[in-house]
């Protein structure tokens, strides 16, 4: 449990100085609690340790994890950078009046309506994943008086620890141009010749939720190597080295992340290493994260419904979210810590598992979670649910999607609506 979730005298569990069963009982449940206050923590923990390495560098949230009008605006204030995947997420980022020069268009099958919108809008960089997005933006460029600047993804071939699904940086993945194989030099050598497209640098990302510097490391000896064979070969520096995310956090016991600010000391630490060892000049350092900044901000509160206990076997209780809102358990196998938010200082003494609302039998959210009594009408609270939560949830069984509050100086702020049934049908077309 981090500081900024306490219990206060009634017994309650509080985020940011507000009782969490107020919450439930205002704004009613599932219900996504954000912590402004850690948002901003986070984002300065890289941003500050950056500006006291003395090096240039952009911390673009990886706004995947968590897209909104109000969550963009925190981190405009917080002088970040954006990584945007969609025309979604660009439009929500317009819409919250983000830097046009300070976001980055990231995606494996970017289609013309994206690349477009993204030129239209002057927005800072497009990441170059295939030959097919090169050619198309090349095609683009022709029917406009602008140019843009990439930089090249590739894939440096390392494995992070981290889950088989979320890896990102080894040789066969979606993603990217692959070193190994001279794809990403074939790819450069087309981006070279181009008079509207600028290369600014590289690109990769090694995977997620990882808790050690090694992979990085690793990774940016690969990318230097490359470089230096380009420098030689085409008198070609990089401006810019984006390492992406992935940057570890805390959702259970078992995890143990490195304190933010590491990551970055060592990430830099290696690149001044290697411009000493390759006689080249510092690049400005982007990064890319998104669970880091969000994931252990925000906890999920939910009302227990049901109880089934099956002797010798199991107990289960039911709670009116799961799956919808949170599909990483059923997805990743993901593991989160829980307590009942209105018994918050009573001693855990019954074994429960966690079920979700939802029609399958993988709805599950914990197992054999140790929790005080439980009674229908308690408040359960999921911690580190801040990252891939609400951004990844579904209409599965028409549940209306949750509402989101954001706390920030012991005031909470109602910033995204819960759903309406109305909502739900709101697309849906007579067939009569």
């Amino acid at each position: 449990m981090n500081k900024q979730l306490e219990i206060n005298e009634k017994g309650h569990l509080t985020v940011g100085g507000v009782d969490t069963t107020y919450l439930a009982d205002k704004y009613s449940t599932p219900l996504f609690v954000y912590d402004v206050t850690k948002i901003r923590e986070n984002a300065r923990a890289f941003v500050e340790t950056f500006a006291s390495l003395g090096v240039k560098a952009q911390v673009a949230y990886a706004s995947k994890a968590f897209s909104s009008i109000a969550m963009l605006q925190v981190a405009k204030q917080e002088n970040l950078s954006l990584d945007v995947v969609s025309q979604g997420e660009l439009y929500t980022a317009l819409q919250a009046e983000f830097p046009v020069e300070k976001i980055h268009l990231h995606g494996n099958n970017k289609n013309r309506e994206e690349l477009e919108m993204a030129i239209q809008h002057n927005i800072g960089c497009i990441v170059i994943d295939n030959f097919h997005e090169i050619d198309l933006l090349t095609d683009i460029l022709a029917n406009y008086e602008k140019e843009v600047d990439v930089l090249l993804r590739v894939t440096p071939g390392i494995e992070a620890h981290t889950h088989d699904y979320i890896l990102t940086g080894n040789e066969d993945s979606k993603f990217g141009f692959d070193i190994a194989n001279g794809q990403a030099e074939k790819a450069f050598r087309l981006l070279n010749q181009k008079d509207r497209i600028h290369l600014k640098g590289l690109h990769c990302h090694i995977g997620s939720q990882i808790f050690e510097t090694d992979g990085f490391i690793m990774a940016i000896r690969r990318l230097f190597d490359t470089l230096a064979d380009w420098k030689r070969k085409y008198q070609f520096e990089a401006n810019v080295l984006n390492l992406g995310g992935g940057f570890g956090i805390r959702y259970t016991n078992e995890d143990d992340p490195l304190p933010l600010n590491e990551y970055v000391r060592a990430l830099v630490t290696e690149i001044k290493k290697q411009v000493t060892i390759h006689q080249m000049d510092v690049p400005e350092i982007w990064i890319e994260p998104g669970r880091a900044i969000v994931g252990n901000t925000a906890v999920t509160l939910y009302s227990v419904g049901s109880k089934k206990e099956i002797p010798e076997v199991r107990n289960y209780i039911a709670v009116d979210g799961g799956m919808t809102d949170n599909i990483r358990p059923a997805l990743y196998q993901a593991k989160y810590d829980a307590i009942l938010a209105n018994k918050a200082d009573q001693p855990n003494t019954y074994t429960t598992s966690v079920a979700g609302k939802c029609c399958e039998s993988g709805d599950m959210l914990m197992w054999d979670l140790l929790l005080p009594s439980v009674e229908s009408g308690d408040i359960l609270a999921v911690f580190s649910t801040g990252a891939y939560g609400y951004s990844m949830s579904s209409h599965y069984n028409r549940f209306p999607k949750a509402a989101v509050v954001f706390i920030e100086n012991d005031k909470d702020t109602l910033v995204i609506r819960r759903e309406t049934y109305q909502d739900l049908v709101r697309n849906d077309l007579s067939y009569e």
